[in-house]
């Protein structure tokens, strides 16, 4: 009698923890779901949305830490085109920062892929920070030519 009620105590032991079990599976999966879900859904902007909320910033030239110059133009893409607009307000501060930022580099520093990527970095975590409405979502060099 007492072996009987032990084996009934084990299996219901053993059924309780593979249905917990199979209760945080199925949750998992149903969680994991829904992030596969969203990011299927996710609409991509398209090239005319990206280009109304871009900044052209006419070429600029100016001078590099080891006594050459460089001509620089960008395209700076924002959140939104009313983001795109603060930040054609804002281009003399952009030229500003760009000057800054150019003129502790050399064009050792600009001739390589990682200056580059380093200046757009930076150029796109300082305006972020003027930013009041939207954000900087990419900053591209379109054309660097040093001499």
């Amino acid at each position: 009698m007492k072996k009987n009620k032990t084996m009934t105590i084990v299996i219901i032991a053993l059924v309780v923890v593979i249905l917990i079990g199979v209760v945080i599976t199925v949750a998992l999966m149903m969680r994991g779901g829904d992030d596969k879900e969203k990011k299927e859904t996710r609409i991509e902007p398209s090239i005319e949305d990206i280009l109304l909320a871009s900044v052209d910033v006419e070429e600029i030239t100016t001078n590099l830490s080891d006594k050459k110059f460089v001509r620089l133009t960008l395209k700076i893409q924002t959140s939104s085109e009313e983001a795109a607009a603060e930040l054609t307000q804002r281009d003399f501060q952009t030229k500003n920062i760009l000057i800054k930022e150019l003129s502790e580099m050399s064009s050792k520093d600009l001739e390589g892929k990682e200056g580059k990527l380093l200046l757009e970095n930076t150029l796109k975590t300082q305006l972020n920070e003027l930013m009041r409405i939207g954000e900087i979502t990419e900053v591209s060099i379109t054309s660097c030519i040093i001499s």
